[in-house]
């Protein structure tokens, strides 16, 4: 009658769904790694013993000579030893515009190569890849527990035992001082279930559950149940650049004219120019030709000059579009515009020159531009009292202008990801508690070990 049997049976069960909960929790942070492992290519041109063969990434060895065509994913780190092409990095470094690569360049598995076609020689395969890397610091950091749980876990370890002895001790004291066996067996039980810590194994999860469950309502999502804790004690915060504080793609924000030509001649010119080329920057002006309606006549030669520029003929005339570098090999002076190009790459802007039948007719500057949300986002942080910081692997001049323009006094350029991680832990050391907000796979690893 009173052995208590159906309160041991809902006492595991209750301490069960504690740990379903838990698991449940994790299973939704692993989603992270999937995504991380998608990005890997799933196969590779390989030259072997003169001929290209296609083969499982996993079977390319170091050494190994690796052909890359347009559009396609590299598939592991290596150092390009033929052609050239441009290489879009924004999942690594968030820098939006590709970077060009050419003999000796080093290349990362998983970017996206654009445009031209290459060779390259494996260096790095498996677990030893930036990406590997990347993944491993994620799983790490998943796989941790929140301090109130390993609060619950030592408590549990201690308790436990204290109970099982306290309850033996209850049944022999009954059994010397003379009760009969089944009166000390029901003692024996009563302490067990009564001081038995449910609540432990129980009330954590549950919290939890419940946190990260309202969170993901209002569209936040918790790494962990250490950030779930940590959250109100936050008073730093990491801001990454591209894609999170600007729209990661770039768009037209300046057009300089000269020699009486109209701001249409200057976007019709270099939008001929670009018509054929398949360059980012060139997308932006054809986009900026295209949002003024200004229709665009097919080129009648086109040429690209690798990290210079592009050249094309319109109406048996020459136009062309690109750096100093392209204008000092084609001899044309850049005369009073030097200082006008210096001023719009100080605020961060790519600068084309564009000329037409060898008369410099205007400057084209393109850069990332800010999301309409971003400056209200810092004012609102600041006034909280919270210390801002942004972190990108772009360039300090870059950099610097776009924390200007939002209000971010506080800037760490050309950071690689894997660094990105070892400035949030500098910040760590100094005492601070803090966040990092970023939108790539570039960011995971500062993500990772942010509080």
């Amino acid at each position: 009658m009173h052995i208590y049997y159906e309160i041991a049976g809902l006492l595991i069960m209750f301490i069960l769904l504690g740990k379903y909960l838990e698991a449940v929790t994790k299973g939704k942070t692993s989603e992270a790694i999937r995504k991380l492992l998608s990005l890997q290519a799933k196969t590779a041109i390989v030259v072997r013993n003169g001929t290209e063969t296609k083969i499982p990434i996993e079977d390319v060895g170091v050494g190994d000579i690796v052909i890359v065509k347009p559009g396609e994913k590299i598939p592991v780190d290596g150092i390009v030893i033929d052609g050239h092409s441009s290489v879009d990095e924004s999942m690594l470094t968030g820098e939006s515009i590709p970077v060009e690569k050419t003999k000796g360049s080093k290349v990362i598995g998983a970017t996206i190569n654009k445009t031209g076609s290459f060779k390259f020689r494996a260096e790095k395969i498996g677990s030893d890849t930036v990406l590997a890397n990347i993944i491993k610091i994620v799983e790490e950091a998943q796989g941790s527990k929140a301090p109130i749980q390993k609060l619950a876990d030592t408590v549990s370890a201690y308790f436990v035992p204290a109970v099982f002895i306290i309850a033996v001790l209850s049944f022999l004291i009954w059994i010397f001082t003379g009760a009969d066996f089944p009166f000390a067996l029901t003692i024996f039980i009563a302490v067990i279930i009564i001081a038995c810590p449910c609540a432990l194994g129980l009330a954590t999860p549950t919290a939890i559950m419940v946190g990260t469950g309202l969170g993901a309502k209002h569209g936040v999502l918790f790494k962990n149940a250490e950030s779930l804790q940590n959250a109100k004690k936050i008073n730093t915060i990491v801001f990454d650049k591209t894609g999170t504080l600007t729209k990661g793609k770039p768009e037209v924000t300046d057009i300089i004219l000269l020699d009486k030509f109209s701001e249409k001649d200057v976007l019709l010119f270099s939008a001929i120019a670009e018509k054929r080329s398949e360059h980012p920057l060139g997308e932006a002006i054809l986009r900026c030709a295209e949002s003024k309606k200004i229709p665009i006549p097919e080129p009648n030669k086109f040429k690209s000059i690798t990290g210079k520029g592009v050249s094309a003929f319109h109406k048996n005339k020459e136009i062309l579009l690109g750096n100093r570098r392209l204008f000092s090999e084609k001899k044309i002076s850049l005369g009073k515009i030097e200082s006008k190009i210096s001023e719009l790459e100080e605020h961060g802007k790519t600068v084309m020159i564009a000329s037409f039948d060898g008369k410099i007719i205007g400057l084209v500057a393109v850069a990332d531009t800010l999301k309409e949300s971003s400056q209200p986002a810092i004012a609102h942080l600041r006034k909280l009292g919270k210390e801002i910081v942004m972190i990108t692997g772009d360039n300090s001049r870059t950099a610097n202008a776009i924390a200007k323009q939002v209000g971010i006094t506080r800037v760490l350029a050309e950071v690689l990801p894997e660094d990105k991680a070892n400035e949030i832990k500098k910040l760590q050391k100094q005492g601070r508690k803090v966040a990092m907000v970023g939108d790539g796979i570039n960011d995971a690893p500062a993500l990772a070990v942010s509080d």
